[in-house]
């Protein structure tokens, strides 16, 4: 059969790539304007603000839903599983330091509106509290993607806490929103920053969720789907 019409050039033989490699995705890299570090100054500002009502003489919570779960940072004095209401657990973050780069972003852990999630909350206290929330706020707070909001959280054993959060800012440039699969496939693939591959800490998230006895499996599902290059 001849399916060539009068006049038509023949179509260009599709480009091949080798076996190995990742295919390209189209949505990805995403195009990010430039975000500045925030200063010294700024971050203790964000901090003394978030921690305003807070009594300075007593032990808080930090509830963590990422990697805090396997890294917390910091001496604490208690870890339990808690759960929160009204936000869930996603790739929702574009990452250009940590695990990925400006030219290939990765991906980390936020908390979104809407659902619940469980993770772990920390108890933390004594003499050097504010210097360890320092560190805590240069970590999870260098480029102001996240938000500090007190939660309610139920602790397992029933008690019921107010816990700080990094929840996601709707409004910063890394924010993602729902991603298809193809695109967090891709990251997966490629994406790697100063502490390791995007590939890497979701796995190790989704090892410490489960081992933790809190198993998340829409992102263990997620890791199935997208895991490795395509």
């Amino acid at each position: 059969m001849n399916d060539k019409t009068p006049g038509s050039t023949p179509a260009p033989a599709p480009e091949t790539l080798p076996l190995d490699s990742p295919r390209p995705c189209p949505d990805y890299p995403p195009t990010l304007l430039e975000t500045p570090l925030l200063t010294d100054e700024e971050l203790a500002a964000s901090r003394e603000a978030a921690l305003a009502h807070c009594d300075r003489t007593s032990d808080l919570w930090l509830f963590g839903y990422g990697s805090l779960i396997w890294n917390p940072g910091l001496p604490t004095l208690e870890a339990v599983r808690g759960k929160v209401h009204g936000y869930h657990r996603g790739l929702y973050l574009w990452s250009r330091v940590n695990r990925g780069t400006p030219e290939q972003p990765g991906l980390v852990l936020a908390l979104d509106r809407g659902g619940s999630c469980t993770g772990m909350a920390f108890r933390l206290g004594g003499p050097d509290t504010d210097a360890h929330l320092d560190v805590l706020w240069r970590r999870e707070m260098a480029m102001a993607s996240y938000r500090p909001a007190w939660l309610p959280c139920t602790l397992i054993d029933g008690r019921r806490v107010a816990a700080l959060a990094f929840v996601m800012r709707r409004d910063a440039t890394s924010y993602t929103g729902k991603l298809a699969d193809p695109v967090i496939r891709t990251v997966l693939g490629c994406a790697s920053g100063r502490y390791g591959t995007t590939l890497d800490y979701v796995s190790r998230t989704v090892k410490a969720l489960r081992e933790s006895g809190m198993p998340d499996r829409a992102l263990e599902a997620l890791l199935r789907r997208c895991q490795g290059s395509q």
